[in-house]
């Protein structure tokens, strides 16, 4: 099979689950309860709370500039399987009934929050997102060395504060932080944003390794190597990357180079500038 379409197979199933995870947190767990997920997903719940509107809708509608945003702004791959996110989660938010499964609220917000965060940190880690705040955090920590779950969490302060300006209701505030902060933490735990990961390339495709590669924002270095072996010359490229970004460095290099010899080793620490230089 090609490398291509398997890849294509392994991650179009992971993405859909995840999906269906986000759908099942929010209609089980949290719309029943009134209590908001933060982020564009937070915002399309207040606005469907208040006017009545279908929230997976406006969840779809809500989402479409800040895709737009981040085709331009994070790359391709990323936005188009962030786009079947969006669009699958929109699918299963009409398809999975609104149903208060469980009896409690604070085990709503929990479970919820560690439901939702769980399909969120799959489509993060297999590079896509569930649109939103995490295409806003995946811009702002492709910049700079912050952990992506603290961003969104950070970031739906601000739909928390509107929920309270809005409904005067502190109760529904408060556990729908605990909700956000659950998704966050899990999100930390399955995305891995802030680990660092060396990734040594020994290939015969240097020149279209590094026009592609570029193009992100972090430097690599070429190393000229020769195998004991074969006593052929070849370049190793060394490049310090986030563990959020390894699967999609993984599919540039093999879509480029399939022979290409790729060594990863976990990354203690940092020191300098860990981003590639501005022009």
């Amino acid at each position: 099979m090609n490398p291509h379409a398997r890849r294509y197979l392994l991650t179009l199933p992971v993405m859909t689950a995840g999906a269906c995870l986000i759908a099942i947190g929010f209609n089980l767990f949290l719309i029943p309860y009134q209590l908001l997920s933060g982020g564009v997903s937070g915002i399309s719940m207040m606005i469907g709370y208040i006017t009545g509107g279908d929230i997976g809708w406006l969840y779809l509608i809500l989402n479409l500039p800040l895709l737009l945003w981040g085709w331009f702004a994070v790359g391709r791959r990323f936005i188009c399987w962030s786009v079947y996110s969006v669009l699958a989660s929109t699918f299963f938010l009409q398809v999975i009934p609104i149903n208060d499964i469980a009896d409690d609220l604070l085990l709503g917000a929990v479970f919820g929050g560690v439901i939702i965060g769980f399909g969120g940190g799959l489509t993060l880690r297999y590079g896509g997102s569930s649109g939103g705040f995490d295409i806003v955090a995946s811009i702002v920590t492709r910049k700079r060395d912050l952990p992506i779950g603290m961003i969104i969490f950070l970031l739906n302060g601000v739909v928390i504060a509107a929920l309270v300006l809005f409904t005067k209701n502190w109760n529904s505030a408060l556990y729908s932080l605990i909700a956000i902060f659950s998704a966050g933490k899990v999100v930390d735990l399955i995305h891995v944003r802030h680990v660092k990961l060396t990734a040594f390339i020994i290939t015969t495709k240097t020149d279209e390794l590094l026009a592609r590669l570029l193009k992100h924002p972090r430097g690599i270095t070429i190393v000229k190597t020769r195998g004991a072996y074969s006593s052929s010359e070849r370049d190793m490229l060394m490049t310090v990357r986030t563990k959020y970004e390894l699967a999609e460095l993984c599919k540039t290099i093999t879509s480029i180079d399939p022979h290409a010899f790729i060594n990863i080793v976990e990354t203690v620490g940092v020191i300098g500038d860990f981003s590639k230089p501005k022009d």
